[in-house]
């Protein structure tokens, strides 16, 4: 049985003074404890106020971690009872990995995100390390071999349409020609239609994707434009003597492939006789 100056006492709502129970909490027994010398009132008051400040106190600490990211050391204060999971969306500000990218580790082992900092002995002015996950550097990794990729389809589209944009330039002067009444070789049509046809292929050759894809197909309906206005100035060139609105428009027929470009087709021969068309009929009428 205890001694009385060893009995703890705990002062119930009801005002009733009462012997501490053995599972109170640890706090509120520290306060009780610095009440059992003096006056029971107020040492009982003055113990659960201790035990309530104590409590409250550990609930809102701060504590300051040093995450440690390649060459570069970010400072952290994060209240401690956080997880881990908690201390990742706080780097995300700080390196642009996002949660999942990230693998934090404290002392040499990688720690769950559902795990709390008090758990596994992190305190204040604790150094952690931050590793990003090797899935990720091969995704960033793939993206940027595309992103590439892409930059360098751009940059083969831009120089075919420099080549179109000259051979546009001797396509107008051919109009002026033949608008002022000259009558221009059609070997020049013959020369200008060809070397728009290497532009296409030129063009069928660049592998693109994304915005490179929409580019080289713009460009490439662009150039088939250009060839069927070098058909009509060629019509127009073969009859000076008809008017534009009478002169015969030769339009090239264009075949599209999977790729979406364009590409001459020869056109289709024209249907065979028919087997019952007129035959010869060697029946001679004889005169008299």
């Amino acid at each position: 049985m205890k001694r009385e100056e060893d009995v703890e006492w705990e002062l119930r709502p009801g005002g009733m003074l009462v012997q501490k129970r053995e599972d109170a909490d640890h706090n509120g027994g520290i306060g009780g404890g610095g009440g059992g010398g003096g006056d029971s009132g107020s040492g009982s008051g003055s113990g659960s106020g201790s035990g309530s400040g104590s409590g409250s106190g550990s609930a809102s600490a701060m504590i300051s971690v040093k995450v440690h990211h390649g060459s570069k050391q970010h400072q952290l204060r994060v209240p401690v009872q956080s997880a881990f999971g908690d201390l990742k969306k706080l780097l995300v500000q700080e390196t642009g990995l996002e949660p999942k990218d990230q693998r934090l580790l404290f002392r040499g082992k990688e720690i769950d995100d559902q795990e709390f900092l008090q758990q596994v002995g992190v305190k204040d002015r604790s150094k952690l390390l931050l590793l990003e996950k090797m899935a990720s550097k091969e995704r960033k990794l793939e993206e940027a071999k595309k992103q590439d990729e892409i930059s360098k389809a751009c940059e083969a589209v831009v120089v075919v349409r420099s080549e179109v944009d000259k051979l546009l330039e001797k396509m107008v002067a051919l109009e002026a020609t033949l608008n002022g009444g000259t009558t221009v070789e059609d070997r020049e049509f013959v020369v200008l239609t060809e070397l728009l046809m290497r532009q296409l292929l030129k063009l069928d050759s660049i592998e693109a994707e994304g915005e490179a894809k929409v580019q080289r197909r713009a460009e490439v309906r662009r150039v088939q434009s250009l060839v069927d206005m070098v058909d009509t100035l060629k019509a127009r060139n073969s009859n000076p003597f008809s008017s534009k609105s009478n002169a015969v428009s030769v339009t090239t027929k264009w075949e599209t492939f999977e790729s979406g470009l364009g590409s001459l087709t020869a056109p289709l021969p024209p249907p065979p006789m028919p087997s019952s068309s007129a035959a010869a009929n060697q029946d001679w009428e004889t005169f008299d």
